[in-house]
């Protein structure tokens, strides 16, 4: 037993990365009253800099409107059409010619989600499912576009049994017959295990053993994260847990090269009086730290670095949807795209950075070198006659102290003393335009409403100027860098004394 455990363990480490950078996309829902026109949901994608969406059907008017936005397209075969599909594979070609051949690459159609939730909530399609799946590929193989257009099916989380620890878990031996091979097509076509990952219905269903603050991704002091008795690692968010619990109910089977791509995750922002938990705050709590946890490329405990892409549920609250109160209430924005609140994501870039009032802040882009962010940080506050003092130590914009946040000080200064043209955010690539204010505390940014709703009052200075004050901040800019040099070859040298 401990050697197969240990066997185990170490094909899970060899699981391979996806070939893409990790991404936050979101699901688009159409149960709605007043459905919004595609074009103006593809407005709201754009203004939200959302480059990957999941449509849980492949309508044709959605499917133009996103043409040649570079937008990253998922479609679906709705569940009702999985039977036909899965019986027939002409049905299936026909299908795959109208709503993938006609569209691409006008549309940029990445990926078929085949039915949804399939093996739970329509168990008596699931005999077709792997037919509906090998048929779509076959469709795609003759139109030359396989290896454009990966294909797959979302699962239910609930399908793992026996998730934590999640060295021990393993899906439903019952629905082997169908994973097996489900699995067998996804390792040979290069495809990815889609699976619905809801740590809200974890947390509601465990009658108080999960703690709210896991199930949020809230800071856990040691003593209270979950530790996996066979790893010994150390888990602190539900999220994280479910992936791996995935990973090793799939060595189990012998599968370790299988990449997971979440495909909703989310938490309602209201409920009834028996989902005391579904509230704005947490909801915004949950879906701030899931994209902050995506885009800090943390990974899980099993697979640290590796970031999973994840698709938020949703983009709209959907009011016609049947159930709770809590299931019209996912959405990010109300059908007249209003945030139903402001994420916070100061300082993890412009996707989804989802304050829509007319303000733009200007900020450093998500990966930037940060040797090309520090020089273009340095012209800002010398060439670029951008007063930085409030950058300086004591001053109120000094914390936090690293080149990410004083850059996203200094180009939003000079974005806003150059009137805002897209032109002034550039900075040599590694800045972007964001709706999200990036003020925080008594660091108000130029154009910032504040805490009060009225404009910051920190002025930009005029260009004829004298930056003596910037002078000042390169030079202490200057001293950390040698500074910083200084501590890692100390600790190289501590490094080797040891050896």
């Amino acid at each position: 037993m401990a050697l197969h455990f240990l066997l185990l363990f170490f094909a899970v480490v060899s699981v391979v990365a996806a070939d893409e950078e990790a991404f936050i996309g979101v699901n688009i829902g159409t149960d709605l009253s007043d459905m919004p026109h595609p074009t103006q949901v593809v407005a709201l994608l754009k203004s939200q800099q959302i480059r990957h969406v999941r449509l849980y059907d492949a309508d044709q008017a959605m499917l133009l409107a996103l043409a040649k936005t570079g937008i990253q397209v998922v479609v679906t075969v709705p569940n009702e059409e999985l039977l036909a599909i899965g019986q027939s594979n002409s049905t299936a070609a026909n299908w795959v010619s109208r709503n993938v051949v006609a569209h691409y690459p006008a549309t940029n159609i990445t990926a078929i989600c085949v039915g949804s939730e399939v093996l739970t909530t329509l168990p008596n399609a699931a005999k077709v499912l792997v037919n509906a799946i090998k048929y779509i590929h076959s469709a795609l193989v003759a139109s030359n576009l396989d290896r454009q257009v990966k294909v797959s099916t979302p699962l239910s989380s609930s399908i793992i049994l026996d998730s934590f620890p999640p060295s021990q878990a393993f899906f439903n031996r019952s629905l082997d017959p169908v994973l097996v091979p489900l699995l067998d097509f996804l390792q040979s076509t290069g495809s990815y295990l889609m699976l619905n990952i809801y740590p809200y219905y974890d947390y509601m269903q465990s009658n108080g053993v999960i703690p709210l603050d896991y199930a949020l991704f809230k800071p856990l002091p040691p003593n209270k994260e979950a530790v996996d008795s066979n790893t010994l690692l150390h888990y602190t968010n539900v999220f994280d847990a479910m992936v791996d619990a995935a990973y090793f109910a799939m060595a189990f089977l012998n599968y370790t090269n299988i990449p997971v791509v979440v495909t909703e995750s989310g938490w309602p922002s209201k409920g009834g009086s028996n989902e005391p938990d579904a509230t704005v705050d947490n909801a915004n709590t949950y879906n701030s730290n899931l994209i902050k946890h995506v885009f800090n490329k943390t990974g899980t405990p099993k697979h640290p670095g590796i970031a999973v892409s994840t698709y938020i549920y949703e983009l709209y609250n959907e009011d016609m949807k049947p159930g709770p109160l809590s299931e019209k209430n996912w959405g990010l924005f109300d059908a007249n795209g209003t945030p139903i609140y402001i994420l916070h994501l100061t300082g993890s870039g412009a996707v989804l950075a989802n304050d829509t009032s007319n303000q733009t802040f200007c900020i450093a882009k998500d990966g930037a070198d940060p040797k090309m962010l520090q020089a273009a940080l340095d012209w800002a506050c010398g060439p670029g006659k951008v007063e930085c003092s409030p950058l300086l130590q004591g001053q109120p914009c000094y914390e936090p102290d690293n080149v990410i946040s004083h850059a996203n000080y200094a180009f939003d200064t000079y974005y806003h003393k150059m009137g805002k043209t897209p032109d002034a955010c550039d900075f040599n690539g590694v800045a972007t335009i964001s709706t999200s204010d990036p003020s925080h505390g008594s660091c108000l940014f130029p154009g910032s409403l504040g805490k009060n709703g009225t404009l910051g009052n920190l002025t930009a200075p005029s260009v004829n100027s004298t930056n003596s004050d910037s002078s000042a901040y390169n030079l202490r800019s200057c001293d950390l860098r040698i500074r910083s040099l200084l501590m890692v070859t100390g600790f190289l040298i501590w490094g080797v004394v040891l050896l």
